[in-house]
């Protein structure tokens, strides 16, 4: 991100939202466009049946066919179970059961016609000439009727034997011993068999066959799982770039002879990569409903199960699914869970993985050139796809989908500015000079979020003050009012910051400060903003050094103002250290290391090439760079401690300010450093002295160029390109504590 702002603890994060627009497509069912935004037809898909066709069958009639579908068996099983069932928890033998001690009352006092006592349960089972009441547990009497039973031990069997002898039953009585029948052993015996022999018969085959349906995309029937998209080509903003390549897919798709009557062969598969929430998932959407053909949707790892033959299954089954409805697309979201490189990691050649992607390898061989289906997959790590994936034949066609630009992010923020009531003066154009290195997915949240603020305070419109409020909580996180800190907290994180805001002041390389505010946000206690006036992509090393510097502001504001440094500089210094290093290890921004690079490539961390082994260099070595490293960072120290030391009246009345206000703006702060005294020129650095020195100047910039660059807002920033991007000069969360 090219922001900066210093924070007095670390924190931020960022969510995702896209928005969706109906456009019409060239679908015959697909309403006609009108003539203007506000008189667009009502968004909606034309009637459809369960697979998406037109005059699809009714969920009744489905419901319906499938009952007549089932097995035979079916029907004879559930009345079995409903019998057996009803026999259990239903069919009991009819006598009311009493307690042990009503039970021998009854012996002694009613007249019984006949006792069945039952040996092994223990049970009594009396049937009376006339019906009984006995007492419950809480000594209340009611009517047993004339059959009941009762239960003993088998120390009162002695008693009961003789009460019943003394009660002599008018048809007498009787003593059963239970014993198991042979048709109940033989169930017993007979069922565990019939359950291991339905578990081959009916599973067995499935198995065999793909595990049962467990490989199978999940689908009733063929086609369920395709969509048909209707996003188009105008809901995608800020990725012209790969629009435009993007557009021959969707040509190729709907006229395809046009390409092949030129002899040519449209790519097999094409590749997205970028960082997230740049729009990857919604251009390949995009080109389906742009093309009014299936879109075939699933994650890469939906391939990977604990099941072997699970993944390969899958990605046949999905294939299948894809050539039966051509022309489609199938798309396969971080493509990196599956397609990373073979014979890395843990599993070797026997990975689940591995085997998965194999057949995706040959399932993209498989395409002929009167296949009409394209693979478009996506992913935030190309690096470590396997070369097998990424030749020429299978994804022929990468394409980058990059953070916008400016022109990007004014177009992203209009699509995201629909449907939303916008104050009156509100420049959208404004709001993207300040989001650099935002993405699409920054620019949806933040507009949902100043519409949230907007709805929280009861506000009929989104106001400026909604926005600017929006754009600090996606880049620090909720402000944090329950959270008061004490005076001389509060007085130091006022140096801390200003001591940032003052550095990047002084400094020659860096961007304007819009912000400084000591209100906590987030897990900060205040930070910093220094906004780039234009986009950039690659970084000078005398603005990397002025990023030491102002990284290092507020520690040494603390040493110079109080001379006992907190823990909330512990950001600051992880930032600076990780800058110092890469100037060192990757940009060959090293007199003594020299053009060389040392760090480790970022891939796989489970393999050696992938940076999970020992460095690829001396101890000697490392000991150099450790040695350079901590120049870097001293000298940036001492320069920062010079120029706060210089300019002390400054930063006393930018701590002033701040404890008063606690929030300057950009207005206020240009006027607070007007007597600023700047840091001198530094000295020109040369990779080598024994280089001769040139003294001729670079050509003049052609004026018309120029002029056009300074209208389309285009200029350089810290890109990923030139590896300046990751530690941009811009939000500082000082880490450390929770102070």
């Amino acid at each position: 991100m090219n922001k900066s702002s210093h924070h007095r603890l670390p924190g931020n994060s960022r969510p995702t939202d896209q928005r969706d627009r109906r456009e019409p497509g060239k679908r015959p069912w697909d309403k006609p466009a009108k003539a203007g935004p506000q008189d667009r037809p009502p968004r909606g898909k034309p009637p459809q049946g369960r697979q998406g066709k037109p005059g699809g069958k009714p969920k009744g009639q489905k419901g319906a066919a499938n009952l007549k579908n089932r097995p035979w068996y079916t029907w004879l099983l559930i009345p079995l179970f409903l019998v057996f069932g009803y026999y259990i928890f239903f069919g009991g033998s009819g006598y009311a059961p009493i307690s042990t001690s009503e039970g021998m009352r009854l012996l002694d006092e009613a007249k019984i016609e006949r006792v069945v006592i039952t040996e092994g349960a223990q049970s009594v089972r009396l049937d009376l000439e006339k019906e009984a009441t006995v007492s419950d547990s809480k000594g209340k009497d009611q009517k047993v009727g004339k059959k009941v039973a009762f239960q003993y031990v088998r120390e009162q069997g002695d008693d009961v034997v003789r009460a019943v002898n003394q009660a002599e039953p008018k048809h007498g009585y009787n003593s059963i011993v239970p014993q198991e029948s042979v048709w109940t052993s033989m169930i017993l015996m007979v069922i565990p068999f019939i359950v291991i022999l339905a578990f081959f018969f009916f599973l067995l085959p499935k198995i065999q066959s793909g595990i049962g349906g467990f490989g199978k995309i999940k689908s009733r029937q063929a086609g369920v799982d395709k969509e048909m998209p209707d996003v188009t080509f105008a809901d995608v903003a800020g990725v012209e770039e790969a629009v435009e390549e993007l557009g021959e897919i969707k040509d190729f798709l709907e006229t395809p002879e046009k390409f092949r009557s030129m002899g040519a062969k449209i790519p097999k598969g094409v590749l997205l990569y970028g960082p997230p929430g740049t729009g990857k998932t919604l251009l390949a959407r995009a080109v389906a409903g742009e093309a009014g053909v299936p879109f075939f949707s699933i994650s890469g790892s939906e391939f990977v199960e604990m099941f072997v033959g699970v993944g390969a299954s899958r990605v046949r089954d999905l294939f299948e699914k894809a050539k039966q409805s051509a022309p489609a697309i199938i798309f396969v979201d971080e493509i990196d869970a599956v397609g990373r490189s073979r014979g890395v990691g843990i599993g070797g050649g026997n990975d689940e993985r591995e085997q998965t992607l194999n057949q995706l390898l040959v399932e993209m061989d498989g395409f002929d050139a009167t296949t009409n289906v394209i693979l478009i997959a996506a992913t935030n790590r190309p690096d470590v796809l396997d070369q097998a994936l990424l030749r020429p034949g299978r994804f022929d066609r990468q394409i980058s989908v990059d953070a916008p630009d400016l022109p990007g992010r004014t177009k992203i923020l209009q699509v995201h500015a629909e449907g939303k009531p916008l104050d009156k003066g509100i420049e959208l154009a404004a709001i993207a000079r300040r989001t650099p290195g935002f993405t699409g997915a920054d620019l949806a949240n933040l507009m949902n979020e100043a519409a949230l603020l907007a709805a929280r305070q009861g506000e009929k419109t989104i106001t400026a003050a909604d926005l600017d409020e929006a754009i600090d909580r996606v880049i620090a996180g909720p402000q944090r009012r329950t959270r008061v800190m004490n005076t001389d907290e509060k007085r130091m994180t006022a140096y801390h910051e200003g001591g940032h805001a003052l550095a990047a002041a002084a400094l020659n390389h860096t961007d304007p400060v819009t912000k400084v505010t000591i209100l906590p946000r987030g897990k900060a206690l205040g930070y910093t903003m220094v906004m780039p006036t234009e986009d950039r992509y690659s970084t000078s090393r005398n603005e990397l050094l002025d990023q030491l510097v102002y990284a290092l502001g507020g520690r040494v504001a603390e040493e110079i103002v109080f001379h006992d440094p907190t823990t909330g500089a512990a950001n600051d210094i992880q930032k600076a250290t990780a800058i110092a290093r890469k100037m060192v290890t990757e940009y060959g921004m090293s007199a003594r290391v020299g053009a060389v690079r040392l760090a480790s490539e970022d891939a796989d961390p489970m393999t050696r090439m992938a940076g999970g082994g020992k460095n690829e260099y001396s101890d000697r070595m490392a000991h150099v760079v450790d040695q350079e490293v901590r120049n870097l960072i001293d000298d940036a120290h001492d320069e920062c401690h010079r120029l706060l030391t210089e300019n002390r009246a400054v930063l006393d009345e930018l701590a002033a300010r701040l404890l008063d206000k606690e929030t300057l703006l950009e207005g206020e702060l240009a006027e607070i450093f007007k007597p600023v005294i700047k840091a001198p020129k530094r000295e020109l650095w040369l990779s080598s002295e024994d280089r001769p020195v040139s003294d001729e100047p670079p050509i003049d910039f052609p004026a018309k160029d120029s002029d056009d660059d300074r209208r389309a807002g285009t200029g350089t920033e810290n890109g990923a390109q030139h590896g300046a991007a990751e530690e941009p000069h811009g939000e500082d969360s000082h880490g450390g504590d929770e102070r």
